[in-house]
């Protein structure tokens, strides 16, 4: 599992210590993201609906009334002020890319800022930073219901705690609210495919993908997922430190990094990386470990998943390098609404609105 190695430490005798590290990491991060402000976004159209849409075809950001995530450390974010090996315990997932509700879109870029600028009163961004292993709860967490170190066989179990959590939040109306809801798993599968090469084949991951997203389908109403691909592996060989933090990423992905250039076990894994998905490397991007990202890099994530969401199937940028930042679109004034995949009509009935849940192809890396 990704960084178990390295967190087990803050769970045993240097419980004191890391709770001092903590409080250190949050001041420097303050400083961080009060560094520089982002200029203002603004459309000229952001308002919701008239009434609230009941296709699915029909959704304006300012409709959206709640937003939530799954996933792995991608998602937790973990180790994203990651200057130093001592931010890797902590996960910052108020400025994860698909979820953080860290202060506004001027302070950190993330899908839920940026829908916050839409929907002021948006349930779900996370509102803080979590230690990786310690107890939370979703007063800690906010719909960010990533856990660090799962693979795609435990997304469905994620899809459960969301489910529950969603039923019994206030305020939410559980059958009216449209949601957005991220999905970005699958890495730690490849880190793990040479360890059991059944639990983690491609066939398994589409197995538990399926499962995920046919349970959502069936008992979610009024929501809209967005299905992110995972990253092309191979490029985090380059990000090579001389540093503790990437010897360890030759512990926990050890898969990806201990295969020699041009041998059949790399080959085989990166095509397996390939059926997975259907430069240089800017290293400002990643944290201390070599593997996850900077808040520099959820940014960037957050601005490529944003503007997907406003591009029709078959139309959609993919980011081919995090160096030369994404401008956020506005929704277009002819199509103000998120794009779905188009409906299947060949099986004749119409589905039901309040329980349509259609998949984007979104952001390809």
């Amino acid at each position: 599992m990704l960084l178990w190695l390295l967190l087990t430490w803050t769970l045993t005798s240097r419980h004191a210590e890391a709770s001092t590290t903590e409080e250190d990491f949050l001041q420097d991060e303050t400083g961080f993201l009060h560094r520089r402000l982002h200029p203002p976004f603004s459309c000229p159209d952001m308002s919701p609906s008239p009434t609230p849409p009941t296709s699915v075809e029909l959704v304006k950001p300012a409709d959206v009334k709640v937003i939530a995530a799954l996933g792995d450390s991608l998602t937790t974010a973990i180790g994203a002020n990651g200057s130093t090996l001592l931010s890797i315990p902590f996960e910052f997932r108020h400025v994860s890319w698909s979820i953080g509700g860290y202060g506004t879109y001027r302070n950190v870029i993330t899908l839920a800022n940026i829908f916050k600028l839409f929907n002021p009163h948006l349930l779900g961004p996370s509102p803080r930073m979590t230690l990786h292993g310690s107890p939370i709860t979703v007063n800690d967490t906010g719909f960010n219901f990533a856990v660090t170190g799962h693979n795609t066989l435990n997304v469905s179990d994620q899809v459960r705690h969301m489910i529950a959590t969603l039923r019994s939040y206030p305020g939410l109306n559980f059958h009216e609210d449209w949601k957005v809801v991220t999905l970005l798993i699958g890495m730690n599968d490849i880190c793990d495919y040479c360890k059991d090469k059944t639990l983690f084949s491609p066939d398994r991951f589409i197995h538990h993908m399926t499962d995920a997203l046919d349970l959502m389908m069936n008992e979610i109403p009024r929501t809209i997922v967005n299905v992110v691909q995972i990253l092309r592996m191979k490029p985090l060989r380059e990000v090579q430190k001389p540093t503790l933090g990437c010897q360890l990423q030759r512990r926990f992905c050890s898969c990806l990094v201990q295969p020699q250039e041009n041998s059949t076990e790399l080959e085989e894994l990166m095509e397996v990386n390939h059926e997975f998905q259907d430069g240089s490397v800017d290293l400002s991007f990643f944290t201390a470990d070599c593997f996850h990202f900077t808040v520099k890099g959820h940014e960037s994530l957050a601005r490529g998943l944003w503007n997907n969401m406003f591009q029709p199937e078959g139309g959609k940028e993919m980011i081919h390098t995090f160096s030369d930042p994404e401008e956020l679109i506005c929704p277009p004034e002819e199509h103000p609404y998120i794009y779905t995949r188009a409906r299947d009509t060949s099986s004749g009935g119409a589905l039901e609105p309040l329980r349509l849940l259609m998949l984007l192809a979104l952001t390809r890396l």
